[in-house]
Parts: structure tokens; sequence; C-alpha cells
């Protein structure tokens, strides 16, 4: 299973050739299990609130606007947390943020569990935002970090089935849990289905954090601070498990690298000074943010501005549909059980503007229906089509033309399915068409990821390059979520001309944008 590298005694080697070394087996296997649930808790952390929204609007009163602010509001904090985090994984290590980020955001979550009202929990739910953003970003660089260069590749679409696999886990709790009643008091605080099915997804994220003890630190970043001699015994532990041999019989017996050697300066636990990391993070920080700046020179400007803009628009699009698609599935749901005239897309929309009008007692008996467990497996079929989509169409990509047109084209397409959403009338079809529009659009979202490594030179792209493509993503997310809920109080079409109009400025860009995925790195 592993790799077959020689055991000849090589005195000294670089990173790649030390972790080539180690070879894939026992350790590899064990490190992709402890990263599933940290990259399940990100997909939790994101949509959970989407799936909870039909259940707790009669507890908490929920207006339009709010649910707009609370799918927005874990977004918000992702976007403010981006750089704090990267600047602390790189002054303490990998493992610090996966460990104490898991269990802090854990409690965070079971935090937004206990709220008793919609303040609280959209501050709960945006402290989880705020931190889930370290870990979900340190995870696949630490995978990544413990891959050699034949295995790294395959890496990222483990990442992406992972995600992929907690857009599926998400739904089908929803299923199994929200429907069943549940109602009880701790003292002076009172518990509902939905709180308890926020503590559920509390799991993973505190699984991550436990798991995440019995892993070594990423024998890059030791190497990176001039640690040699304790990312030696990270790699020595790394081929133990995998070769199943002593770890004196590890070949590599010296590690070389740019960075000088500093073992020696460093304490007793193998550990430089909080103040000397805090300052070489802090230079590092300072010279990632210099290698940005010909973004903003000719040739990168446009295309910068082209990427960001493209990025910006589709993800707003995207999970502007895709977070409201619970309320919209079980509003239609309890309008086709109360025999409702009108159960198209405009009619659910103009249903969700007006509930506010509603008496208590009828506002009740829809929040019951809403619990059916009916209304929520339309959510299982989308995201069980959107798994399949990406299975069938990803070996695709390598066709050279599907490649170089797939992303105008799929956008093209998805200007209709968005628009088409307006003409639905039943479930069904809503399902169906919103399937297709979010497949397609996740997998624009990845190939604009996958093109900036072709468009941006190594040490752009390395630093800041897609730090800013993922915070444009999450600031159109925020503002979709904040500005749906107006659009829809103004009228039934004048989300959907707002959905297309952002639509086709995504694709203009994506005319204009032209790259060769299969020219040389540089």
């Amino acid at each position: 299973m592993g790799d077959r590298v020689k055991d000849l005694p090589v005195e000294a080697a670089d990173f790649e050739t030390a972790i080539a070394a180690c070879g894939f087996g026992l350790f590899n296997v064990f490190l992709l299990f402890c990263a599933v649930p940290c990259l399940i808790a990100m997909v939790f952390s994101a949509s959970a609130l989407s799936y909870v929204m039909p259940s707790a609007e009669c507890d908490l009163n929920l207006t339009l606007v709010d649910k707009g602010m609370l799918n927005a509001v874990t977004f918000a904090g992702m976007i403010l947390s981006a750089v704090p985090w990267g600047f602390v994984a790189d002054t303490f290590g990998r493992r610090p943020v996966l460990i104490s980020g898991g269990w802090l955001d854990g409690i965070f979550v079971l935090c937004a569990a206990l709220s008793q009202d919609t303040g609280q929990l959209m501050v709960f739910k945006f402290l989880d935002g705020l931190i889930i953003c370290g870990p979900f970003a340190v995870v696949v660089s630490y995978l990544a970090e413990l891959h050699g260069k034949k295995h790294r590749p395959y890496v990222m679409l483990f990442v992406g089935l992972a995600v992929s696999v907690g857009s599926m886990v998400l739904p089908l709790l929803a299923y199994g849990l929200l429907p069943v009643t549940i109602n009880f008091n701790l003292g002076h605080l009172q518990f509902r289905t939905w709180q308890v099915f926020l503590a559920v997804t509390a799991f993973p994220s505190l699984l991550s954090g436990f798991l995440h003890i019995f892993l070594p630190e990423s024998p890059k970043f030791l190497m990176a601070q001039g640690n040699y001699t304790k990312a030696l015994k990270s790699l020595q532990r790394i081929y133990q498990m995998n070769k199943r041999k002593s770890k004196d019989s590890y070949p590599v017996k010296k590690l070389t690298d740019d960075t000088p050697d500093r073992s020696t300066d460093l304490d007793g636990d193998g550990q430089s000074s909080i103040h000397e990391r805090f300052k070489r993070a802090k230079a590092k920080f300072i010279e990632g943010a210099l290698q940005i700046k010909p973004m903003f020179r000719k040739p990168y400007l446009a295309i910068s501005l082209q990427v960001y803009c493209l990025h910006f628009c589709q993800i707003m699009c995207v999970n502007s549909v895709r977070l409201w698609l619970p309320q919209i599935f079980a509003t239609m749901h309890a309008m086709e059980l109360q025999g409702a005239n009108d159960t198209s897309m405009c009619g659910v929309l103009e249903h969700n503007a007006m509930a506010t009008s509603m008496n208590r007692e009828e506002k009740r008996r829809e929040c019951a229906l809403h619990q059916d467990s009916d209304s929520y497996m339309d959510n299982v079929t989308v995201s069980g089509i959107g798994l399949l989509g990406f299975l069938i169409i990803f070996p695709m990509l390598r066709i050279r033309l599907v490649e170089k047109h797939i992303l105008r084209v799929f956008l093209f397409l998805c200007i209709f399915l968005v628009g088409g959403l307006y003409f639905c009338k039943k479930s069904l079809v809503v399902m169906l068409v919103s399937a297709t529009y979010l497949t397609l659009m996740g997998i624009c979202a990845t190939t604009i990821i996958s093109m900036s490594v072709v468009i941006f030179p190594t040490l752009m792209r390395l630093t800041m390059v897609l730090m800013l493509i993922m915070t444009f993503g999450r600031l159109g997310s925020v503002s979709g979520n904040l500005v749906l809920p107006v659009f829809i109080q103004i009228s039934c079409w004048a989300p959907f001309i707002w959905l297309c109009s952002l639509m086709t400025i995504a694709f203009l860009f994506s005319i204009f944008l032209k790259v060769d995925n299969h020219r040389a790195l540089s």
C-alpha cells in the first residue's frame, strides 16, 4: 500500500524526499479518518441553521430578515477570522489549532443549542463561524503537508468528497431527528427538538479536537520554524506506523531546508519562546502581504478583479438558493398538506412574506406541519443528486475540451435554471431544478479555485490569493442572505430578476477569463 522507497541510508534530505520515504499506510489512513469530522463540522456550521429555521420560527418568532441574518452570521464570523487564524497557525502550529479550535467550536455550537432567543443564537453562531474557519483551513494544509507529491493531488479530492458526504449527512440527520417531538425544561431553560439537533451537530467538532491529540505536528511546519530535530521525530513516527519498522531504520538521518537549523537554540521542550515564534510569524505574514502587491499591477490586476467578482457573484447566488431551500421545501410541503390552491414558487415566497400576519394558532399549525419528515426528504434528494453529479462530471474534466469550456457553459445554463425556479409549480420540479443548479454551481466554484493555481504565480497563490478568493465568496454569502429577504418582500419576481442578473454578470466575467490550465506553473 505504501510507496516503494529503498531503505538506504540517506544522510540528508529535503522535505519531499523525507515524506516520500515514509510511504503511505496506516498513519495516512488514520490521518484521513481524523480529518473527516473537521471537514463535516464546517458543513454543519455553515448550513445547520437553514434546517433549524422551519422548526424554530414559531419558538423564536423569526421574520424573513431574522432568517436572512441567521443564515449570514456564520459567514460573517468566518470573514473576520480568516487572517488571524492563519497568523495563529503559523505561530503556534497546525496541531494546536486543530485541537483547541475543534473543542472551542464544539462548545460554541453547544451554547447555540442552549439559546433561548434570536439574539443569543446569532451571537453563538457568529462565534461558531469565527472559530471553525481556523480548523477547516488548517486541516487542508495539514493533510497536504503530511502526504508526498504522489498522493497530494488525491488529498484534495478526498477533501471534496468529505465535504460532499457532510452535505448528505446533515439533511439525513434533520430527516431523522427534527420530526421527533422533544420538549422539556431544565431549570429556567426550555429545550425543543431544534435545540437538540443543534447540540448533535457539535459532535464532529468535539470529535475532531479529540482525535488530533493522537497526531504529530506537521514536520513541514517544524522545518519552517527551524526545529529539524522535532520534525525528524515526527517523520520517524509516521515511518514507523506505515512501514511497521523501528524508528531507527528510517533512512533519512538529517533534514535540509532553506530555514537555518535552530534546534539547539530551542528550549528543553523543543519549542522556541512565544515571542520568537510571534516575530517569525509576523515577518512571514508581512512577506505574504507584500507578495500580493503584483495583484494590483499589470498583468494581474484585471484578471484578479475578474476572478474575485466572478466568485463573489456565483457564491452569492448559490448560497442564496442553497440556504433557503429547506425553508422553501418546508413551506411548500405545509401548503400542499393544507390544500392550498397555489403551491408555486411565487405562492411559497408570498406565503413566507405574509407569515408575520398570521395569528398564533395558524402559525402553530404550520410549524407543526414543518416538522413532518417528508418536508426534509427533498433536501436529502438534492444533496444526493449533487454528490452523484460530482462523481459523474469530475472525471470528465480530464478531457481538455470539457475543461476549457465547462465554466462558461455551466454558468450560462445556471442563468436559465435559477430563473426557471420562478415558473416551478410543484415541489418535485423545484427539487430537480434546484439540485441541478446547485450541482453545476458547485463545480463552477471548484473550477475557479483550480484556475487560480494556474493564473497566479506560486508565491502569490501560496499566501493570500486563495484566502482572498474564499473571503470574497463569504462576502457574497453574507450579502446574498441579507438582501434576499428584502427582495422577497418587494414582490415575487424581484429575487429571481436579482439572481438572474448576478448569474449573467458572472457569465460575462467568465467569457473574458482566458486561462490555459495545461501551461506550466509559474
